[in-house]
């Protein structure tokens, strides 16, 4: 573990940091401009589906809508029900090697950041139910990153396991979000709050990606040969949960908007080759793969990256 980079970063958090200088950003955000679209089209899996293409522009608009807030709930579902207890069991000393000062000071704050994120996305998401009189939804189910590694746990028997899958999932979230992030955060078609909300969070999470590169080591290298293994053998399970498609989601979301042939649209989508993937940066996961020298032994293809 390289300590100088947390300290670092634990120095630079008050100067940095979204919640420090961005608040008024989030409280009082730019004009809500009823012409934008609220999430890029071109991110839904069926936008050029025939069926899709042909329904009334109306109820394409509501089902941007809902792209929207589901894009926000896998975000926060991320921060809340992964990264966040992730960070807990950190500070509370359930993985031997987190004992150091630095790393704990840039644990917290990164936890903090990651309280934070959750209140700007849900604010953003009241925002958007408000202006366009969202009155119901669809239920959404879990996010498939959270289903995952929910259907991992399942698979274990030993409490260290779980704890251990909570952490692989949390190092590949923080070290890779940012790519989620960027899907919105440059896009200039959208709402302004909806690339701004994306884009302050993407830069705190610059600074959580080095942190969480240090702490996977720090812990790493505390662990016995099994949880090594056990480590090992989930970094590809939880990378392939965070890049996927969503399926499971968009069929409610179909109906909800009046979209006719809900079912065939996704089913259609789901058989097309190459569709199974929202986010194709590999970047930040195979920066820590190389570091801690384990490529040899990590399962998952990065491509030409």
């Amino acid at each position: 573990m390289d300590e100088s980079v947390l300290r670092r970063i634990a120095a630079s958090w008050p100067r940095r940091a979204t919640i420090r200088t961005d608040l008024d950003q989030i409280a009082e955000p730019e004009e809500y401009d009823r012409t934008l679209p609220d999430y890029p089209v071109h991110l839904l899996p069926f936008a050029e589906h025939p069926h899709f293409v042909a329904a009334d522009p109306e109820k394409r608009q509501q089902v941007l809508t809902m792209a929207w807030l589901v894009y926000n709930e896998r975000v926060i579902a991320a921060e809340e029900y992964v990264a966040n207890p992730t960070f807990a069991m950190i500070m509370h000393g359930v993985f031997p090697g987190a004992d150091g000062v630095q790393l704990k000071r840039a644990v917290q704050q990164t936890h903090v950041d990651e309280v934070w994120h959750t209140y700007m996305h849900m604010v953003a998401m009241q925002r958007t139910r408000e202006v366009r009189e969202v009155v119901n939804e669809p239920s959404y189910p879990h996010t498939v990153t959270y289903r995952r590694l929910l259907q991992a746990e399942a698979e274990t028997s030993e409490k260290w396991e779980r704890d251990l899958l909570k952490l692989v999932w949390t190092t590949v979230s923080e070290i890779s979000v940012n790519a989620y992030l960027e899907l919105l955060s440059r896009d200039t078609t959208v709402q302004p709050l909806h690339a701004l909300v994306p884009r302050l969070h993407a830069r705190d999470e610059s600074a959580h990606s080095s942190v969480m590169v240090e702490v996977a080591k720090s812990l790493f290298v505390h662990m016995n040969t099994e949880q090594r293994r056990a480590f090992v053998d989930a970094l590809p399970r939880a990378l392939n949960a965070f890049v996927a498609q969503d399926f499971e989601v968009w069929p409610d979301v179909l109906k909800h908007a009046g979209i006719e042939h809900a079912d065939e649209i996704v089913a259609d989508c789901r058989a097309q080759a190459g569709n199974d993937l929202l986010v194709r940066d590999f970047s930040g996961i195979r920066r820590i793969v190389r570091e801690m020298e384990l490529e040899d032994d990590v399962d998952f293809s990065f491509g030409a990256q």
